[in-house]
């Protein structure tokens, strides 16, 4: 069976039929537009796109991974912004051969994952198209405060991490050598664990500025860096090397601070934070923001990669 088999509408209805909706959604799927609480009167929004062969592909993950992937990218975005996730819309454009099989395991995952933070997938768009494509729209809660944006980071602050950085990096690598090991890597690649409660908890505790670091961190707190027009040093020692990355490393000859300091996906949070403020659970200090520009590691520029660059990798 495939999606033209199905029909536009019926796999709508399949696909519809396997999510739950919060307490968020007041209206979903099956109108022209969902209607979803926002009792803040203001509503965060943010946009990605997963598109086969550049952001996944269908021999490495399943497909209620890449719909863990799709909605967790998102939400990201949405908590490091300080707010609460509530929402995700997603369209869908695919092949005409595609097992409609798939489109349901997908929507699996996106539930799934949106679950984890009580938000839904409230509605979306279906298509045909030779190149398999997820683009998903992620809205959020600001419950009262001021979003955390890039730019308010200054000399003095302490920059802070809340994730894991370099899994999921380490599991593309292993994937692309051909290998299925070790698991642990491979499955932080196909499902990233988003620390999603650390946004809201740092806007609460005073943070100056955060990102998601899905593009490396050099990379995403160099954005920071530029938005706030300071510099930015990081210390490697507080980045510990987990001792499957480690392993990993050596037998694939690659330096593992390359995955943990350039490598996306993981999703992390990076924010700072005023020199006198309390971190909240799950964050830790790992550099310093002072007067300046640009992202250094130890008082020095970083030789390796900086970071995950859309039109020029693939996921090969």
């Amino acid at each position: 069976m495939t999606v033209t088999d199905v029909g536009e509408f019926g796999l709508i209805d399949r696909v519809t039929a396997r999510l739950a909706q919060g307490q968020s959604c007041l209206l979903g799927p099956g109108d022209d537009g969902a209607v979803v609480a926002a009792p803040d009167r203001r509503v965060v929004a943010s946009t990605d796109v997963l598109v086969e062969g550049r952001h996944f592909r269908r021999d490495w993950s399943a497909a209620r991974d890449v719909g863990h992937r799709a909605a967790a990218a998102n939400l990201a975005d949405i908590a490091a912004m300080g707010a609460t996730p509530t929402a995700l819309l997603v369209a869908l454009c695919m092949p005409a051969e595609l097992d409609p099989a798939w489109a349901e395991e997908l929507a699996d995952g996106l539930g799934a994952e949106a679950a984890l933070v009580g938000a839904s997938v409230v509605g979306g768009d279906m298509s045909a198209s030779p190149t398999l494509t997820i683009a998903v729209t992620a809205l959020g809660d600001l419950a009262g405060r001021p979003p955390v944006v890039r730019s308010g980071a200054g000399p003095g602050d302490v920059v802070a991490l809340a994730g894991r950085t370099g899994w999921a990096a380490a599991g593309y690598t292993v994937l692309s050598r051909g290998f299925r090991t070790p698991r642990l890597l491979v499955e932080a690649f196909r499902r990233p664990e988003v620390p999603y409660a650390a946004g809201p908890a740092a806007a609460a505790a005073g943070a100056t500025a955060m990102i998601d670091v899905s593009d490396g961190l050099l990379a995403d707190l160099g954005h920071v860096a530029a938005a706030s027009g300071v510099a930015i040093d990081l210390r490697q020692e507080a980045f510990e090397v987990p001792r499957q990355m480690r392993d990993a490393a050596a037998a694939l000859g690659v330096d593992p601070y390359t995955w943990i300091l350039a490598g996306g996906d993981d999703h992390a949070l990076a924010a700072t934070f005023p020199p006198d403020a309390a971190l909240p659970d799950g964050w830790r200090p790992v550099g310093r923001v002072a007067a300046g520009a640009g992202v250094t590691v130890d008082g020095a520029g970083y030789d390796g990669p900086r970071g995950w660059d859309h039109f020029r990798r693939t996921a090969e």
